[in-house]
């Protein structure tokens, strides 16, 4: 509901505070008064399309605060915290709007910054303006589906048409990446197998490359080391009489041993030292003769062998190049691209897997969309019929109402479209209430509306009806008021009025008055209670002189 509002420096307002509280609340005063000041107020505060004749002549800032109380649960909280507007349940919100005279403005929730858009998606959830001046509420065909699915009450068949929805639509989008894999399927199988037959014939290895580069490090080094282990070769060969030099010298050490006896005693053990070191040295010189000849063979040169080593390594480095990968993971990459030649072979079976699959969801959000269609059917007739019902108590018995229900483009909402129309008189054509009805029976087709959705209506949105009982009087205007008054049972209902009837059923009243002196003109607003209200309506029964009979 709303709480207050603060008006400041608003066409003919210099600063206004006003407190409201729940039930049927009147605003009433002579005609250019300026009770559209307050309405006009209230709709730029809650994001309305503004313009800058709002801004009082002489300032250059117009200033407009509202502020809601709302129940727990509220949907504005959900769309506060996504825009990350802290708010606790319960919390008051306050809405802001200043317009400058340039027409620039700036939005306010809770005092922080936001946008004038997210300022306007925040108040079509706090009030409705039924009145031919306003595009929200029931002239926006966009609410009329919310509208009667809210009066159906078919909750459960709205979560399943959108679950649904979801299932169906992520079906879908899966056989639609399929089918472009499988589009292009051609050409990439014909670039795998190509690129895998030459993977193959390369046949990498794990650190081959390394490998091969160490033996190419030799065998380069092959022409000049080939010389010198010949040298060293040669060498040992030509120092053979050494060798046999030393088997002659071992020979005798072994004799003169034989000859004193042993190798017991210190002469002995010499010799036997000798004979050992003699020993020492035949061994080592055989072996580096073998070593010599070993290492030899590892430096043979062979020029084809650098040759195809050489084309080896740049065939395995030209190809790391070409697939943009380490020399080391061509064996792994020609693994991946198998791979994927394997995902494409079971592609067509994919395909028709989901194409099942989205044709069962398909099927399944149809039932449930039909569903929910049945049930907009049905309470559509119901709505008809009870809307209508309103009409002759409203001096609109030759009006009609319909509900029409349209096929529309698939969505999380159904296949329906629809939208409010009304004719005003016998034989016009059906249209919607903005093109149709004048002001006001726009206003009471909308009171008709609203009192038929009563049930359905949040007990938090605040509902303001304009020139509701423009050309109406008695029974009719007394029929006004007691629907009105009806309607605000659970809520909260804003009337701008001239009729006495309709002002007489609000809880509140607030009496607009205008005044002059020679250099500006101010509108007032008050709260009338007591003797003071009923003197504003017998005003208002009598007109510019009020007799004893309006009073009584």
């Amino acid at each position: 509901m709303l709480t207050s509002l603060f008006i400041r420096n608003v066409v003919l307002i210099e600063a206004l505070e006003l407190n409201f509280e729940r039930g049927l609340t009147a605003l009433t005063g002579e005609t250019g008064a300026g009770k559209s000041i307050l309405l006009d107020s209230l709709t730029m505060a809650t994001g309305a399309r503004s313009d800058r004749g709002l801004v009082r002549s002489g300032t250059d800032k117009a200033q407009s605060v509202a502020s809601f109380y709302l129940s727990q649960g509220h949907h504005v909280y959900k769309l506060l915290e996504k825009a990350g507007i802290e708010v606790d349940e319960g919390e008051e919100i306050t809405l802001r709007r200043d317009l400058r005279s340039d027409g620039r403005s700036k939005a306010y929730i809770c005092d922080m910054p936001v946008s004038v858009k997210l300022l306007s998606e925040i108040g079509q959830y706090l009030i409705e303006v039924h009145g031919q001046n306003d595009g929200r509420g029931l002239l926006d065909v966009s609410t009329h589906l919310s509208q009667l699915d809210n009066y159906a009450a078919h909750h459960a068949l709205l979560d399943k048409c959108s679950s649904t929805y979801r299932d169906w639509r992520a079906a879908a989008q899966k056989l639609s990446e399929l089918e472009q894999a499988a589009s292009k399927a051609s050409e990439d199988r014909a670039f795998l197998e190509h690129n895998i037959a030459d993977l193959s014939r390369l046949d990498p290895k794990a650190g081959e490359d390394e490998s091969l580069a160490q033996k190419r490090l030799i065998l380069q080094a092959s022409e000049g080391a080939v010389s010198e282990l010949s040298s060293a070769k040669m060498a040992l060969s030509e120092a053979s009489y050494i060798e046999s030099q030393l088997g002659a010298a071992l020979s005798g050490l072994e004799k003169v041993i034989d000859k004193i006896g042993g190798p017991e005693g210190a002469a002995g053990s010499a010799l036997n030292d000798a004979v050992k070191s003699i020993d020492r040295a035949l061994v080592e010189f055989g072996e580096a003769r073998l070593a010599v000849d070993n290492a030899a063979s590892y430096f043979s040169v062979e020029p084809s062998k650098l040759e195809d080593l050489e084309k080896r390594l740049f065939d395995l480095r030209a190809a790391a190049r070409k697939f943009s990968v380490p020399v080391e993971s061509l064996s792994d990459y020609r693994m991946k691209l198998s791979h994927e030649l394997e995902q494409l072979e079971n592609i067509t079976h994919n395909i028709e897997t989901a194409r099942k699959a989205a044709e069962l969801a398909e099927n399944t959000y149809n039932k449930a969309a039909l569903d929910l269609s049945k049930s907009r059917k049905s309470a559509a007739r119901q709505l008809d019929m009870a809307v209508m019902a309103e009409m002759p108590a409203l001096k609109m018995e030759r009006a009609r109402f319909e509900t029409q229900i349209e096929e529309n483009t698939p969505s999380a909402l159904g296949v329906d479209k629809i939208r409010f129309l009304v004719a005003t008189n016998p034989g016009s054509a059906m249209g919607s209430l903005d093109k149709v009805a004048s002001g006001g029976e726009m206003s009471r087709f909308a009171l008709a509306i609203k009192v038929a959705l009563k049930s359905a209506q949040s007990s938090d949105m605040v509902m303001i009806f304009d020139e509701v009982d423009q050309g109406v009087g008695g029974a009719v205007a007394d029929a006004i008021g007691r629907r009105l008054s009806s309607l605000a049972d659970s809520g909260q209902v804003f009337v701008v009025t001239h009729s006495p009837q309709v002002a007489s059923k609000a809880t509140n009243q607030y009496r607009i008055e205008k005044s002059s002196n020679a250099t500006q003109t101010h509108t007032s607003v008050a709260e009338i209670i007591g003797d003071e209200r009923m003197e504003e309506i017998a005003r208002m029964l009598a007109g510019d002189v009020v007799t004893n009979e309006a009073r009584a």
